[in-house]
């Protein structure tokens, strides 16, 4: 099959360039950035809570061996894990551990969600800069009626610009944006299971912080 005919940059400068410039009037610049680095996580594994979930295990057992204290040392390379353990190290009570994390969640949750939010609106704003291509070529090839060497080029804005805010919206940006979500809420699922874990290990903390006691 000949793809010449379908090619055509004048209708692509239309979608994409459209596109683009009403995603960036629309969109934060952090936003904007983390929807573009979420595409380097779409080909991996979806995250799994059971290695946080077996080092909070390993930090009661040395909680109960060493004292809270030496979690201090401790090199945590997940942020959320890293700032609970953190505050139990400071002396904070099980329901203070499990509002951070609670808060922590939701605050990454959102994170991703304004991320799929913006291939979400890339899928609403193709169909539109294709249709607005379609208008341009239309009113190019009612100018041009008399001349029939520009009509053929004029329909091919035309028609082009409409395939081409189709395909970006339903094979691009849609697909994107959903498994963008469906990874966010699954995340979110699986990191509110360290809520109950993380309070548990707070109760050995004494009611005084730790380092406040080794001053």
């Amino acid at each position: 099959m000949n793809f010449a005919p379908f090619l055509d940059p004048i209708a692509l400068a239309i979608v994409l360039g459209g596109t683009l410039v009403a995603v960036v009037l629309r969109t934060p610049l952090g936003d904007l950035g983390r929807a573009v680095a979420a595409l380097r996580t779409l080909g991996r594994r979806r995250f799994a809570v059971e290695p946080l979930l077996d080092q909070v295990g390993a930090f009661g057992r040395i909680a109960k061996r060493h004292g809270m204290i030496a979690l201090d040392r401790s090199v945590i390379a997940d942020p959320d894990l890293a700032a609970a353990v953190a505050a139990i190290v400071d002396g904070a009570a099980p329901e203070q551990v499990s509002a951070l994390i609670d808060q922590r969640r939701l605050a990454r949750f959102e994170r991703h969600r304004a991320a799929a939010e913006m291939w979400t609106g890339i899928a609403d704003i193709a169909p539109a800069m294709g249709m607005i291509g379609t208008l341009i070529g239309l009113v190019q090839m009612f100018t041009a009626m008399r001349d029939p060497k520009t009509i053929g080029a004029a329909m091919a804005v035309a028609l082009l610009t409409t395939l081409y805010g189709a395909i970006v919206a339903c094979l691009v940006a849609t697909p994107v944006a959903a498994r963008l979500k469906r990874n966010a809420r699954h995340e979110a699922q699986e990191r509110a299971r360290l809520a109950a874990p993380l309070a548990e290990l707070a109760i050995f903390q004494p009611r005084l912080g730790a380092r406040e006691l080794a001053a």
